[in-house]
């Protein structure tokens, strides 16, 4: 049996935003929704800020669709606090159209296709592997009904998502104090702007399979060998993210970072990326924290999660890569903190934070 939980404060408030006049009305817009749980044995000193992918909510975090206890409540029981946001313009932070521009609904293919039929569908070589959705892979069975019901519409605009949550997210560590900060998959692109925006404030970064990989798109739409991957739009200008980092030589108002494709795959299963032409910038502000980026064994990021880490390392930064085969935790696809052995990898993930920090 779980022990139980045993929460010395829980609450919501919102971070960040701005007053604005819209249509002759003051509205304010950019707020982002955070509700915490602070453990009545509370051991590590930072709280862990928990920042979901694109067309989920918070309830990523709270729990799983088919009713087991969420990661939220794992490092609640290893002593952290924690704080679960829901996106701005997403969830229960309010959407207004005049605003941030046009929505993408969630569509029930393209769960299927990358979070819980990848086995059946073998759209990238990795997926057959895929064995811990805790549910069936088509509507009508309940966990998969369950999952679909709690996806939302995303912002379009990726660029757009990350203005907005970037100064939201930083607004949330200056109203709370030094934090660990957790993203996941679009939030990845998030993480990197904010840690290099307060680098003494986040103590260190958990980016699991996040949005990547460096400058273009992997185009696994869909597919071929690896050697036959496409290259898809340009979608992060400073490698990381399309928002602005701290470059060491500094970047001229203006100025965008060379890259150059790599001339050979790296390992059989993966995509050959862009990485910067050398010699590398470097990224002074990255390298104050402790980063882990990890990868699951049969999601479609196992194709190119390694090319973020060595973009990491070409800028001088060292992080940890975890690929969770390598700790014999086998099968996870993309939804990793929702499948059957989520607790296990929330286990990792802590271990890793007990040593890092």
């Amino acid at each position: 049996m779980t022990e139980p939980l045993v929460i010395a404060q829980q609450g919501y408030f919102f971070a960040g935003g701005k007053y604005e006049e819209r249509d002759g009305q003051q509205v304010l817009t950019g707020q982002l929704y955070v509700e915490f749980q602070i453990p009545a044995a509370q051991r590590c000193p930072y709280p862990v800020i928990m920042v979901h992918g694109g067309g989920q909510s918070g309830t990523n975090f709270t729990g799983t669709p088919d009713g087991r206890d969420g990661w939220a409540q794992h490092f609640l029981r290893r002593g952290h606090a924690v704080y679960v946001v829901d996106q701005v313009g997403r969830g229960r932070s309010i959407y207004r159209s005049g605003v941030y521009g046009a929505l993408r609904y969630p569509e029930v293919a393209r769960a299927q296709e990358r979070f819980i039929a990848m086995k059946r569908l073998k759209l990238w070589p990795q997926a057959e592997k895929h064995t811990q959705w805790p549910g069936g892979d088509a509507p009508g069975d309940a966990v998969f009904d369950e999952f679909i019901a709690s996806q939302l519409p995303s912002l379009a605009d990726m660029t757009e998502q990350q203005k907005l949550n970037v100064p939201a997210l930083i607004a949330l560590i200056d109203k709370i104090g030094p934090s660990i900060l957790l993203t996941h998959s679009q939030s990845g692109s998030f993480g990197w702007p904010v840690a290099d925006a307060r680098p003494e404030q986040v103590k260190a970064l958990l980016a699991i399979e996040p949005n990547g990989p460096p400058f273009h798109d992997v185009g696994i739409d869909y597919l071929g060998p690896p050697e036959q991957y496409k290259t898809g739009a340009l979608a992060r200008r400073y490698g990381l993210s399309d928002l602005p980092l701290t470059f060491d030589p500094p970047l001229a108002p203006g100025e965008t970072l060379a890259f150059e494709r790599e001339a050979e795959i790296p390992a059989p299963g993966t995509a050959r990326g862009w990485l910067q032409k050398t010699p590398a910038r470097q990224l002074p502000h990255l390298k104050k924290m402790p980063i882990l980026v990890l990868t699951a064994e049969a999601s479609y990021h196992a194709i190119y999660d390694h090319l973020t880490v060595r973009f990491l390392e070409q800028a001088g930064v060292k992080p940890s890569f975890i690929r969770l085969e390598d700790r014999n935790i086998r099968g996870n696809g993309h939804m990793l903190m929702l499948e059957k052995n989520n607790h296990e990898i929330a286990t990792v993930i802590m271990d890793w934070l007990a040593t890092a920090l």
